[in-house]
C-alpha cells in the first residue's frame, strides 16, 4: 500500500526539523543580480565584544562591561564547479563598483528551505582562491570565497 500525501508530508515535516549532512549555504545579494550558487562550508560567522573593566569609586569589585563589537571574516567554501564562473564575473563587477554590498547568508536545508538566516548589512569579497589541484588525486579542487564585513547582529531590533 503506498503511503498517504498525508503521512508523507508528516515525515517531511520530521525531517526538516532534524540537523543533517545534507545543509548548505546559500549568499543572497541584495540589489545583485548574481546568484552565486550553494556552498558547502563556512566559516567565521561570529561577533565578539571587546572586554571593559572599570572599578567604581571605593569599590573593591571589577565590574565588566561589554565593549566594541567586532566580526571576523567569512570564508565560503565548496567544490569548484559550473558556479565558479559566475563568482569570477560577480568579482569583475565589484571591482569596478567598489559599493558595499548588503544580502544574506542562508544556511538552508536539503529542501532548500532556510533553516538560519545572518543579515549582513555591508559586506564586500575581500579574496577568492582556488586550492592546488592533483588531477592525480581523489579530492576536488576547493573554491575559497572570503567576505569582510560590518556584522549580522540587527543593533536596531526592538528588545522583548
Amino acid at each position: 500500500m503506498a503511503p498517504s500525501l498525508r503521512s508523507v508530508g508528516k515525515g517531511l515535516e520530521l525531517l526538516t526539523g532534524q540537523v543533517g549532512m545534507s545543509h548548505r549555504y546559500v549568499i543572497d545579494i541584495d540589489r545583485s543580480g548574481y546568484q552565486l550558487g550553494s556552498w558547502s562550508k563556512a566559516g567565521g560567522l561570529a561577533v565578539s565584544w571587546q572586554r571593559h573593566t572599570y572599578r567604581p569609586g571605593g569599590a573593591t569589585h571589577l565590574t565588566i562591561v561589554p565593549g566594541d563589537v567586532s566580526y571576523p571574516n567569512i570564508s565560503l567554501s565548496r567544490a569548484a564547479g559550473a558556479d565558479s564562473g559566475r563568482v569570477q564575473e560577480w568579482l569583475v563587477t565589484v571591482t569596478r563598483d567598489r559599493t558595499p554590498l548588503s544580502g544574506a547568508i542562508y544556511l538552508v536545508d536539503f529542501l532548500g528551505m532556510p533553516v538560519v538566516t545572518w543579515k549582513l548589512r555591508e559586506f564586500f569579497p575581500i579574496g577568492w582562491r582556488l586550492t592546488e589541484f592533483d588531477s592525480g588525486g581523489s579530492r576536488p579542487a576547493i573554491e575559497v570565497l572570503e567576505l569582510a564585513h560590518t556584522g549580522f547582529l540587527d543593533a536596531e531590533a526592538k528588545l522583548p
